[in-house]
């Protein structure tokens, strides 16, 4: 029987052969196909059944390996696996006992270093710098593989000295025996005495060679490393030089200086007198490059040639006429705005309102989602009767105001030069306000009919929202809010979700527009949409997905923001979100990226280029140049206990607190929602059946007012009074909104609810005799 030459083994490799194997006293020694490999020695009855049945498997670290004959030899582990094998001949056994042996050695240390891996990571305190911790975690992994290579010489250092012996002691019998019959078999042991010799020393070559291309690679990586940490230090000599020179500089400027007496009105004067400093200061920032964000599908970013960014002697950027820029102060720097005096922080600090910080606990009650939901497959969310339970205590409308939880970016945006700039900030205040969603698998209430809620932020952040729902089947909310701080948002968003079984989708329809004082900029963009995943088993999480076109209808600049769909083999950072800004002709300026639930970044584009279809490139993807990324904003860490808080951030837990004068529409005079607020969800529970059915009913009442008037004006038909009759632009509702109204929006051509005004006053007077009685 012609058997398959078994390659020689060497440590680590992956051996695998024919052997016998005992099975019974009736059907004796059965051919199988054993596979070595990781420490383990695994068997198939051919090796077609490697890809899926495994007939068994022996864990070498725990096992004794002994040798019964020339051909024979037996593995156990002690226990209720031994494998009493035979090889074809005494050279392929010794074969099987070298690489059996070293996969023994190798998996022993593996398993001894797996438990002082385990107590160190116990004891050991986390790392003070992530940079140091990863460099040293390489080194420790490095010579850990060295150490292995080390231990793999010992071994075949022992087995060669083994079979060396063996071989020894065979050339002196040679050596003694008269000529005669015994005289080949001797000559036979010794050839395959120097066989076994040959097969372990190649085995110890192999592993000498390991270690030697690894030594080398490491070397110079080492090298590398070393020569970089010297470059680092010249560097930060350097900086610590222009440090201290900029704080001579500044102690001189102090001493000739007149003393004046701190100003708050005046923040300006000190930074007009230490205008070299800050140029000094300007230039040691934008002269840092680097890789703005590493791989992503459309385009790749590389850092900029540093000739791109040379200051010229009136301290203004080179690149700022190629990019369209107003002056040096309109780049993407946060001392321009601390600087500004308009700035907040240069204002005169008035007390503000104490807000609450805490809510009661959420209740631990059970409940079997999959119950509620299997029989709602395909159905629109908004008609699916569904409890609290699972519910957050607070509105739809609520939720929509959460939108301003980093109104902050609006304000910085205001205060822009240039629109490219501006449309940074609008891009980024987009994608912040995903950031709340990321442990938020909770359900809004849906609002009533005519609900209302106000959000007056006047001390605070200088702004006043109100959102109002339009429209209940669609159901539709708009919102409005003004800003002192010199800008306009508004929206309406119409909700449809479907349940798709293992997921529900939620699809954001409509627009959201902000419209700058200042510039007269109007920008216009849509949601993406959120998937909520696990519905049937496992841990509820959301992922965002989709694209976004923000669009400046002024000037014809955009942003394309893109939100990476997660994906479990995708090496991608999970939550990831990429943009571009460019103008009206397509030309890139910024590079965007970041992920949604955590920060977003900017970096200034120096140059682009496009790869060839067919050429070394491969797929086009546009290639930008970019300067150091500057960060446009970072999610706020949540309040302490938000795990038991519905995970609200610090916005969303006031916005369901108590507050004097507001509407009876408002969301906080919602006794369900109240109710659930304070952990009582029986009740809060029967309380939402009572305000559907309420709303139900004035909505068939509705609905037989509306045929009445109907009726009424077909008996007085004219052809002009049709055209005009209120009927016919009335929501499907038949419900007329009390503070927004119907229009077409000029920007987008789409219909929408805009604020027509009187809400405050209203409040003011205290006259809400108009409002509905909702709840």
């Amino acid at each position: 029987m012609s058997e398959p030459k078994a390659p020689t083994p060497t440590p680590g490799d992956t051996y695998k052969g024919w052997l016998f194997k005992w099975t019974n006293y009736i059907k004796g020694y059965q051919r199988r196909w054993f596979v070595l490999s990781n420490g383990l020695l695994s068997y198939y009855r051919t090796q077609a059944e490697m890809g899926h049945t495994c007939r068994g498997t022996i864990n070498l670290a725990t096992a004794n390996i002994a040798v019964e004959d020339s051909c024979n030899f037996v593995i156990s582990n002690g226990g209720a696996q031994t494998y009493h094998l035979k090889a074809s001949s005494e050279v392929e056994r010794q074969r099987w006992i070298t690489a059996l042996e070293l996969a023994k050695a190798k998996a022993v240390r593996m398993q001894a270093e797996s438990d002082d891996s385990g107590d160190e990571c116990s004891t050991s305190p986390p790392s003070a710098g992530q940079g140091l911790g990863a460099r040293n975690s390489e080194v420790q992994s490095t010579l850990r593989t060295l150490g292995s290579k080390v231990e793999d010489l010992s071994t075949c250092n022992d087995l060669i000295a083994k079979h060396g012996s063996a071989l020894q002691r065979s050339l002196s019998e040679l050596e003694g025996v008269k000529l005669g019959g015994d005289t080949s078999d001797k000559i036979r042991q010794v050839t395959e005495r120097a066989t076994l010799f040959r097969i372990t020393s190649n085995a110890m070559i192999n592993a000498c060679r390991d270690f030697l291309a690894l030594a080398q690679a490491h070397s110079k990586r080492w090298q590398k490393a070393l020569q970089a940490e010297r470059d680092q230090r010249v560097r930060l000599e350097e900086t610590l030089e222009q440090l201290a020179k900029q704080h001579n500089h500044l102690e001189r400027a102090f001493r000739g200086a007149t003393v004046l007496p701190a100003s708050p009105s005046n923040p300006t004067a000190d930074s007009k007198g230490s205008g070299p400093g800050k140029g000094d200061a300007s230039d040691d920032d934008d002269n840092e490059f680097f890789d703005a964000c590493e791989d992503v599908q459309e385009f790749i970013t590389i850092p900029a040639d540093p000739k791109y960014h040379r200051r010229s002697g009136s301290n203004i950027s080179g690149i700022s006429s190629e990019i369209g820029m107003d002056d040096g102060t309109t780049s993407l720097d946060e001392q321009s705005l601390a600087s500004n005096p308009e700035s907040p922080q240069s204002q005169e600090v008035v007390p503000v309102r104490k807000r609450r910080t805490r809510i009661p606990d959420k209740p631990n009650y059970s409940l079997n989602l999959w119950s509620i939901m299997k029989n709602c497959i395909g159905k629109e969310l908004s008609k699916i009767p569904m409890p609290v339970n699972f519910n957050e205590p607070i509105s739809m409308l609520q939720r929509l105001s959460e939108d301003l939880e980093y109104s902050e970016l609006l304000d910085r945006g205001a205060k822009c030069q240039s629109s490219l700039e501006q449309l940074c900030y609008v891009a980024a205040f987009t994608v912040s306000s995903y950031s709340t969603t990321v442990h938020r698998t909770g359900k809004p209430f849906n609002p009533l009919l005519g609900e209302t809620f106000e959000l007056d932020r006047l001390q605070e952040s200088g702004y006043r929202s109100l959102c109002e729902q339009v429209s209940h089947h669609p159901p539709a909310a708009a919102h409005h809010v003004i800003s002192e701080r010199g800008w306009t948002l508004r929206q309406e968003i119409t909700v449809a979700s479907k349940f798709r079984g293992k997921y529900l989708s939620i699809m954001p329809l409509g627009s959201i527009h902000c419209i700058f004082d200042k510039s007269n900029n109007h920008y216009s963009w849509k949601k993406v949409t959120t998937t909520v995943h696990n519905i049937i088993v496992g841990k509820l999480w959301i992922d965002q997905s989709g694209e976004i076109d923000v669009i400046n209808h002024r000037t014809g600049d955009r942003c394309h923001l893109k939100f990476t769909p997660y994906s479990y083999f995708s090496r991608d950072v999970a939550r990831k979100v990429t943009g571009v800004v460019t103008d009206k002709d397509g030309k890139a300026y910024y590079v965007l990226s970041g992920t949604w639930d955590e920060k977003m970044e900017c970096s200034r584009v120096m140059q682009s280029s496009r790869g060839g279809e067919n050429g070394t490139e491969g797929r086009q993807k546009t290639v930008y140049q970019t300067l150091k990324a500057r960060e446009l904003w970072r999610k706020n860490p949540l309040p302490e206990g938000a795990e038991n808080m519905y995970y609200f951030t610090q916005l969303a837990l006031t916005l369901n607190e108590q507050e004097d004068g507001v509407a009876p529409t408002d969301s906080r005079r919602r006794p369900d929602q109240r109710l659930m607020e304070q952990g009582m969800w029986d009740e809060a529970n029967a309380e939402k059946q009572r305000l559907e059915e309420k709303q139900r009913s004035v909505r068939r009442e509705r609905e037989r007012e509306a045929v009445r008037l109907a009726s009424t004006a077909e008996e007085a038909v004219i052809e002009d009074s049709i055209t005009d009759s209120p009927l016919k632009s009335a929501p499907q509702d038949n419900y007329t909104a009390l503070w927004f109204e119907q229009v077409v929006d000029e920007a987008t051509g789409e219909p929408t609810h805009i604020y027509k005004g009187g809400y405050w006053e209203t409040k003011e007077q205290g006259t809400w005799e108009n409002c509905p009685d909702i709840f």
